[in-house]
């Protein structure tokens, strides 16, 4: 091996657990700010799809607050109504004791 180790030639990602982004957002960050975008653009309303797309960015942002994005699907299947969740593998949230 000239000039360098084994270990030179591989490059070892700093963080492995890292979300995949589009642009400087998560997937479902972008989703948030790009649906009132388009919504807004449909019904020539630009500005206000931008402003509700930012606070919907914003309001998804200060709710994850630093942990994954599947910490917003356990709260949604704590809090909400089965039927908005569409789970069906397991019991609806709202039966605390299964046997007994």
């Amino acid at each position: 091996m000239e000039g360098g180790t084994v270990l030179d030639r591989y490059v070892i990602p700093g963080r492995l657990d890292e979300p995949e982004r589009i642009g400087f957002w998560t997937i479902d960050e972008f989703v948030v700010m790009a649906g009132p975008f388009f919504i807004g653009i449909l019904t020539q309303l630009i500005v206000w799809g931008i402003v509700f797309g930012i606070l919907g960015w914003w309001v998804l942002r200060k709710a994850k607050a630093g942990r994954a994005s599947s910490w917003l699907i356990h709260a949604a299947f704590w809090y909400l109504p089965s039927k908005v969740t569409g789970v069906r593998t397991v019991p609806p949230s709202h039966l605390r004791v299964m046997a007994g």
